[in-house]
Formats: structure tokens, sequence, C-alpha cells
């Protein structure tokens, strides 16, 4: 069962969905960064010095402290249960970023492919000189016209 379980881990698709896994979580932080430190705090300027990460809505009052609390911590320090509304605008923010990035990707991989491919199906095919039937490159007899080919 261990040696079973060492060739699964081997494999190499195995060890590159655990690169493109971390790199994904890397890539996660670098674009919540985006959005928490460089998108938000100029849309919040625009919007009346708005701090997006502490909107939130006070659904229960807290019983250590009464409110208006002015941050989310201080709230739930208080024991208030809150409805953190800005929080979740960052994260809708953050996804939309990291799916484009990602339709990007898949896109440039996608056509990237695609010429690959184009370009393998141009080298490998010949036209027979008697029929202008496209065949393999390595044929010695057309399929269409049966034809030596030399």
């Amino acid at each position: 069962m261990l040696k079973e379980f060492k060739a699964f881990a081997m494999r190499g698709n195995v060890l590159d969905m655990a690169v493109g896994i971390i790199i994904g979580a890397a890539f996660g932080t670098i674009v919540s960064s985006l959005v928490n430190d460089i998108i938000m705090p100029p849309i919040g300027i625009v919007l009346g010095n708005i701090d997006f990460k502490n909107l939130f809505l006070v659904i229960k009052q807290g019983t250590a402290a009464v409110a208006p609390y002015l941050t989310i911590e201080e709230a739930q320090k208080a024991g208030a249960v809150t409805l953190n509304y800005g929080r979740f605008i960052n994260t809708v923010i953050t996804f939309i970023i990291v799916a484009f990035s990602v339709f990007i990707l898949v896109k440039g991989m996608n056509a990237a492919k695609k010429k690959d491919v184009q370009a393998a199906a141009v080298f490998d095919v010949k036209l027979c000189p008697y029929c202008a039937t496209a065949i393999p490159i390595k044929a010695v007899k057309c399929p269409h016209c049966t034809s030596d080919l030399k």
C-alpha cells in the first residue's frame, strides 16, 4: 500500500497540482492585498472617506459595551453580532479579479495550444502530386487515388 501511495504521489500531475495550489494561494494573497490596499482606498475616498473593511451592521447588541461601535473588532469584543458587508464587498472584488486573471491565463494557454496544433498539422501532411489530397507525410501510397508516392 505504501508503494502504491508513493507511485501516486510521485506522478507528474500530482506534483504539478501541488505547485499550482501553492502558486494559487500566493496569487490569492497578492490579489487580496491589491484589493484591500490599492483599489478600495481610492474608491472609499471617492465615496466620502468610507473604509470598506469596517462597513457593518449590528444585528444584535453586545453585552459588554453598548453601540455605536467604530470597528468590527470593537463590536465583536463587546459580544455584538454583526453583518460584515464591507468585507464581503472586498471579497467579491477579489474573486472577480482572480477569476478574470485565470480567464486571461486559460485563454492565452488555449491560444498557444491552438497554434501548436495548427503548426503540427501543417508539417504532418503533404499533398498527393496526382490528386492533391492531403495525406500523412510518411505515406508511401495515396489512400484516395492509390498512387505510389516517392
